[in-house]
């Protein structure tokens, strides 16, 4: 999985919620496979008990540990992300987030807590080893709009900082698929001969 989209609100429909979804939209239209994970809807007692047997909670896991890249949303509660995406991410083991890319994003009542993504979530997200977290997206009800015939309208204030976001996350991925395929190349190739001789080693 290329990109996992991690949900955070504990309502089933959210600004952050939309917007997260907008943004996986956006990355798929770049042609980057998808997956999402919404908190929420995982199991409540396994998830508080850090029940790391139950199915669902080591598949979301596993979801995570298997990304490049990860967008994470939440709404801002009392200054700070919501108390269910700090149960999943005490879930990830120390260096659970190791040479992944996160794009934080975060909705709030107003720009007073706009900051909240930068001295709540950035630091766990670090502690967590994330190889790099990049700007954040922030954004208020009043810049969001939602209809059922249109779905998600961003103020251009946002959509510019979605767009960026979008464009700095596919163009990290790619260089990074670059490179990958480059140092694969470059590997030398073993004879049949050598590899019999390996095998009988």
């Amino acid at each position: 999985m290329s990109i996992v989209l991690l949900g955070g609100s504990p309502a089933a429909v959210s600004g952050s919620g939309r917007l997260l979804q907008h943004i996986g939209d956006l990355l798929a239209q770049r042609g980057h496979r998808v997956g999402a994970i919404a908190v929420r809807d995982l199991p409540p007692r396994a998830l508080l008990h850090a029940d790391l047997s139950d199915r669902a909670i080591a598949d979301a896991c596993n979801l995570v540990a298997e990304a490049e890249a990860i967008v994470v949303a939440t709404p801002v509660y009392k200054a700070s992300y919501s108390g269910i995406l700090k149960t999943f991410l005490d879930l990830l083991p120390q260096h659970g987030l190791e040479g992944k890319l996160l794009l934080p994003v975060a909705t709030g009542g107003s720009q007073s807590h706009m900051l909240a993504l930068d001295y709540a979530l950035r630091p766990v997200l670090a502690a967590l080893s994330a190889k790099h977290v990049l700007t954040s997206i922030y954004a208020t009800p009043e810049q969001m709009a939602w209809s059922d015939e249109h779905g998600l309208s961003l103020a251009p204030t946002i959509a510019t900082r979605v767009n960026y976001g979008v464009c700095e996350m596919s163009a990290a991925l790619t260089a990074q698929h670059r490179r990958s395929a480059q140092t694969e190349r470059r590997r030398p190739a073993i004879a049949p001969r050598q590899m019999a001789q390996q095998q009988s080693a």
